[in-house]
């Protein structure tokens, strides 16, 4: 297997250069976890890390690597991202919408048919 040196930033592994394995495309994976034991023995804490660009170069503007950055939030990629799908965020809006009542009206209409 391929490895390739990369640069870490932020976090705990801040400024540390590691070994990442390369995948079949020849770039290291999107997403890095970091998995600490806990000394009292509970559950380990996970540290994440994204990969970024690492830069530029001057003349033609080509990638010259990978970096890894550390996300504090620990978010986890959702899954596939499919052309169709929407994001999440516009999803639950949506049904925010549908559930609450336009202003001014009343929330639910009285029945009529009684």
């Amino acid at each position: 297997m391929k490895s390739e040196e990369t640069p870490f930033v932020g976090g705990p592994l801040d400024g540390r250069i590691l070994p990442i394995l390369l995948g079949a495309t020849g770039q290291p994976p999107k997403v890095y976890e970091v998995p600490v034991p806990d000394p009292d023995g509970g559950p380990p804490t996970v540290h994440v890390y994204h990969r970024a660009p690492a830069g530029r170069s001057k003349r033609l503007g080509l990638q010259l690597g990978w970096k890894y950055e550390y996300d504090p939030k620990g978010r986890r990629p959702g899954g596939l991202k499919w052309p169709w799908s929407r994001p999440e965020g516009r999803r639950e809006q949506r049904e925010q919408r549908r559930e609450s009542p336009p202003e001014g009206q009343p929330a639910d209409p009285p029945d009529e048919r009684s």
